[in-house]
């Protein structure tokens, strides 16, 4: 049996793709130490999925490993070498805001425990497949700069634009402001790029926007449709960072990321960079969100305004999936937005 390391295993990306690629006769070593816990907080701890894991998939084995540190990560790639034949690295330090509180922490898991991976899966095991978790954080600010109209409840684009159907690989990651998690995400994106063209490994990036699924332990600082339904059940105050509420996201479930990697796992590239996200059809601003979900839980939620937009943060983004349509025909979604919402509020 072959086995697949997910880092972040305990996380939205990394649990499905754990449950996912088990199904598909995998063993999985798990890399997760409830970072987020740290991050945001109890309430957005791991800890609950490690135990589900490791109870519901008896090929699921749990490494409570820091991948900063080189030494104990070393250890699993000796183990097991050229046994691991998939590295899917999702843990990450994935705000903008917690960033600028603890630089330090947040480059050195970032950039220097991707970095740690690559230099690993190299020396170990240079012919597995090696998927990186990027952001469309990448791309800075610079999507801002389109010439955006304003409309009741969203920002919008002309039909006419080159990038009304969303935005592509050929945006530039440079001259824009990017956040310190930006620089750190873009330092490691261009790392697994560097890998796969320079060294010949093969390895995935996939930029993503605002992933979601019923199994995401949102928090106020990170999980956008996730802790808008805990705020509006529970009843917590939301507060909207700039742009009155109407900047857009576009959302893709978990589960059609996960099978993303899958169709790049079975016929994989060297360094390829992919824009992946829910599409037009799954788009919503934040006030357009809100309306879904208090209409859904037959709840109102109370949420202000404050005026100031967090750093680097989009006013619109929508990501165009056309590139990996067109590598991996066999790929499409399955959850629209009406699904992922019903999905969350069943919950």
């Amino acid at each position: 049996m072959n086995y697949i390391l997910v880092t972040g295993s305990s996380g939205l990306v990394g649990s499905e793709t754990s449950i996912f690629f088990h199904k598909k006769n995998f063993k999985i070593l798990g890399i997760d130490n409830d970072k987020r816990s740290y991050f945001f907080g109890r309430s957005a701890s791991t800890k609950k999925m490690t135990k589900q894991l490791i109870h519901e998939l008896k090929n699921y084995k749990h490494l409570n490993i820091d991948i900063t540190n080189l030494k104990n990560l070393e250890k699993v790639f000796i183990k097991y070498k050229n046994k691991i034949k998939c590295i899917i690295h999702a843990a990450a330090q994935p705000s903008h805001d917690w960033a600028a509180k603890e630089p330090l922490t947040d480059f050195s898991i970032n950039a220097s425990g991707t970095l740690n991976l690559l230099y690993l899966t190299k020396k170990y095991c240079r012919r597995s497949v090696f998927i990186y978790v990027s952001t469309n954080k990448v791309y800075g600010d610079l999507p801002n700069s389109l010439p955006l109209i304003e409309k009741k409840t969203r920002y919008e684009i002309k039909s006419s634009h080159s990038f009304y159907k969303g935005i592509n690989e050929k945006m530039s990651i440079d001259k824009s402001i990017h956040s310190l998690f930006g620089v750190s995400k873009v330092s490691a994106d261009l790392l697994v790029q560097e890998y796969g063209k320079n060294f010949k490994l093969k390895t995935g990036i996939f930029r993503l926007g605002c992933i979601t699924g019923e199994n995401h332990a949102g928090a106020e600082l990170h999980g956008f449709l996730s802790y808008l339904f805990k705020a509006t059940k529970n009843k917590i105050k939301y507060r909207i960072y700039g742009y009155k509420g109407k900047q857009v996201r576009d959302n893709i479930h978990a589960k059609d990321l996960v099978n993303c990697f899958w169709h790049y796992y079975l016929k994989p590239k060297y360094g390829e960079v992919y824009n992946i996200g829910g599409g037009r059809e799954n788009s919503c601003s934040v006030l357009e969100a809100i309306r879904l979900i208090e209409n859904k839980t037959n709840n109102k939620l109370d949420f202000s305004f404050i005026k100031k937009n967090r750093s680097g943060d989009h006013i619109w983004y929508i990501t165009d999936n056309k590139k990996f349509k067109r590598d991996y025909p066999g790929w499409k979604i399955e959850y629209n937005l009406k699904k992922i919402i019903d999905k969350m509020n069943n919950n």
